[in-house]
């Protein structure tokens, strides 16, 4: 069983260690003890498919009616344009998702050089490597194959998606998953799943965004009315709450995966990493952080809380 090896480090992009804000604009954090956080911030097209260039000037955070110091405002573009992306399926899916990787493959060969692709299944609530971080991105195509089936059905994806998550190796690259599964936890099918709680914690701490296409599950889950509709709701809650994205066609795995993809390869290449200074609490911590711009027909899309480390 091929898995990722080492430890994994606390979140992208944050800075351990204090600044001393001698200055502040009107409006923003008096001086104090602060600590600089990144986060990686995707610019939407409000209407329409023209998606503005937004520059530093054009961004504030606040957090609640304080307003933070942007200090950086980075295209992820050219030399900053790293990717890690893992593409994990789920072993219970219906092994008719299998139609859909001639798109998948199509997509993987269509990233820039400077994406490495991962491709992993989730089993038993942990993930099987089929293929490693690679920029060969044909290499990491053929590795993809048909599900496993009903066979694999009984635990939480969210458990191996948490998992996964933990045991990234740290760098500079951004980090992003791109799920595709059911959503369906036959371990906690109610309202509430700790399980799916823990894997968005574990994802904002470490700034990994989580996307997700629906496809039906084998066996009798996968056509359960209600199963299928909390099933979309798990995996649409955890794409908002870090900053990704969920694509639906239905209650069935979509003719096409190509729109959808096409979608979130162009999400891909307008994303920012953004940093700001927050004074931290005396314990870790996880802050809503609302990005506002003025620029016309620029929407701002991040994480839903944003992990602090403690003071020290």
């Amino acid at each position: 069983m091929k898995r990722l090896h080492l430890m994994w480090l606390p979140m992208i992009g944050i800075v351990l260690g204090t600044t001393i804000v001698s200055h502040a604009s009107p409006g923003q954090q008096p001086a104090t003890e602060t600590l600089p956080v990144s986060i990686v911030v995707s610019v939407e097209a409000r209407h329409g498919k023209d998606i503005p260039t937004l520059n530093k000037e054009d961004v504030r955070a606040q957090e609640g009616h304080n307003r933070l110091q942007v200090t950086d405002w980075i295209p992820l573009q050219g030399s900053q344009a790293d990717l890690e992306l893992l593409v994990l399926i789920d072993e219970a899916s219906d092994q008719n998702v299998a139609s859909q990787y001639d798109d998948l493959r199509r997509f993987m060969s269509a990233q820039p050089p400077t994406t490495a692709i991962a491709v992993g299944y989730m089993e038993f609530g942990t993930v099987r490597m089929a293929q490693n971080f690679t920029k060969d991105h044909d290499a990491a195509g053929k590795t993809l194959r048909m599900p496993m089936g009903a066979m694999a059905g009984g635990s939480s994806p969210f458990l191996s998606i948490n998992d996964v998550i933990k045991r990234w190796p740290q760098n500079k690259s951004r980090h992003a998953i791109f799920v595709i599964a059911d959503g369906i936890d036959p371990l906690q099918p109610g309202i509430v799943d700790s399980y799916l709680d823990q894997a968005i914690q574990t994802a904002q701490r470490t700034g990994t965004q989580l996307y997700s296409i629906y496809t039906s599950r084998a066996g009798h889950f996968g056509h359960t009315f209600w199963r299928i509709t909390q099933g979309q709701n798990n995996l649409s809650k955890m794409a908002d709450e870090t900053g990704g994205e969920s694509y639906f066609q239905g209650f069935s795995t979509p003719i096409s995966f190509a729109p959808f993809l096409d979608e979130f390869a162009e999400r891909l290449n307008h994303q920012y990493k953004i940093t700001f200074l927050i004074k931290p609490d005396k314990k870790p911590s996880y802050r809503h952080v609302r990005l506002e711009t003025e620029v016309p027909n620029a929407e701002l899309v991040t994480a839903d809380r944003v992990y602090v480390p403690a003071s020290k």
